[in-house]
């Protein structure tokens, strides 16, 4: 039976390829105009430092950043200089476009506040960043879920399938909201984030106190406290792996200021989950951004990855969480055997890639048909987007959750 959400995936998909391949060249253009390349850069962290650099290469100077943080103002950053919001629309609100780049993992922010503090302080141009990063995509794209929208479009029927394997409504709204973001840059119109903590949403899969729980991507040992605090001592082994140094010596610290019955039943291992056993670099930055790279490069060190399927202290998970900043896929390809066989609870971002919304269900649905799958997000405007494969035995009462 086709619902709302079926009708409203249907009518974002019917746009042809060639006619979202001309709406993603000049919809910056279009939006900007008169002001064309005449750009302040409202927000002056890391994403507003990446759009500059990347409108260098292109030849494009920005006038300046504006920022709400107080301490910035007539600062200078990457020989940027950065103006309080007033000040920037007294002297360029007539004359350039205000791309928004704020979009922050820890920040409940949303484009729509941005847009009526700059509006009211007289801005005649406001645009969030996608249309931006699509007109110079060979500088700035993919950058997390952001992509060009017309590669979505290329694989209509994968994103339909996708749809198809979600539970519950909340999921398929949530789903339908995502595609549009991905399309149309309308960070606005995703749900705000679900109550309770993110990997253990209680409405989405039933707490077992026989769990060993394996955590790819363990960073400081955010997502270790989270769990002791929702288990305390029930659970039966906590496997840690992550190839940060900077971030491993956190998350030991963190494994010490926890009960000291629980020291022994928690390993941390430098190996990175992976599909094949090789050596690559991460740029091991120390943050929760620390990610593969593609080749060697500044800043960059040498790392072991394996599939976990090889990893003895893998072997028997019932619970795996996966957060590795675009290296999902892979690593869930190193433990299929696992998945195939024994049917773990996995909880794993789906945010870093445009088409992780639906690539990986579909690859879990193939190992596991018999998987329930949920999305739900944890934080605001496509951030910590976690997709939910739930084993039957592990669902929660009534079969839909959050139905």
């Amino acid at each position: 039976m086709v619902d709302a959400a079926d009708t409203a995936l249907a009518a974002l998909l019917a746009e042809r390829v060639e006619d979202a391949v001309t709406r993603e060249r000049g919809a910056y253009d279009r939006a900007a105009a008169p002001f064309g390349d005449a750009i302040v850069l409202f927000g002056a962290g890391g994403l507003g430092r990446l759009a500059a650099a990347a409108l260098r290469r292109k030849g494009i100077e920005p006038l300046a950043f504006a920022d709400n943080d107080r301490s910035r103002w007539e600062t200078v950053i990457d020989g940027i200089t950065v103006l309080s919001p007033a000040n920037a629309a007294a002297r360029f609100g007539g004359r350039a476009a205000f791309v928004v780049t704020i979009w922050g993992a820890v920040s409940s922010h949303r484009f729509a506040h941005s847009h009526e503090q700059l509006d009211a302080l007289g801005c005649h141009r406001v645009l969030f960043f996608p249309t931006l990063f699509w007109k110079h995509a060979d500088v700035l794209l993919p950058y997390y879920a952001i992509d060009l929208p017309h590669k979505l479009l290329e694989q209509r029927d994968d994103v339909t399938s996708g749809m198809a394997l979600l539970a519950d409504e909340r999921s398929r709204a949530e789903y339908v909201a995502q595609v549009r973001m991905r399309l149309h840059g309308d960070f606005d119109g995703l749900p705000s984030k679900v109550d309770g903590v993110q990997y253990f949403p209680r409405d989405v899969y039933a707490a077992r106190d026989d769990d060993t729980f394996v955590d790819c991507g363990a960073f400081d040992g955010d997502t270790l406290r989270a769990f002791v605090a929702d288990r305390g001592a029930r659970f039966v082994r906590y496997v840690a792996l992550e190839p940060d140094p900077t971030s491993r010596a956190a998350l030991q610290a963190t494994i010490t200021t926890l009960p000291s019955d629980l020291h022994a039943r928690i390993g941390v291992s430098p190996t990175a989950a992976h599909s094949s056993r090789t050596k690559l670099h991460l740029s091991a930055t120390g943050t929760a951004a620390s990610a593969i790279m593609s080749g060697e490069a500044g800043g960059s060190i040498a790392i072991d990855c394996a599939p976990m399927d090889e990893l003895p202290e893998v072997a028997g998970a019932t619970f795996i969480k996966m957060d590795i900043e675009g290296a999902e896929l892979d690593a869930l390809e190193g433990v299929r055997h696992l998945i195939a066989r024994s049917a773990p609870l996995i909880a794993v971002s789906a945010y870093h890639r445009q088409d992780h919304l639906w690539r990986l269900a579909l690859y879990l649905h193939a190992l596991r048909p018999d998987y329930r799958f949920y999305l739900r997000p944890h934080n605001e405007q496509g951030w910590d987007l976690v997709l939910y494969a739930v084993p039957q035995h592990r669902v929660v009462a009534g079969g839909h959750a959050g139905a």
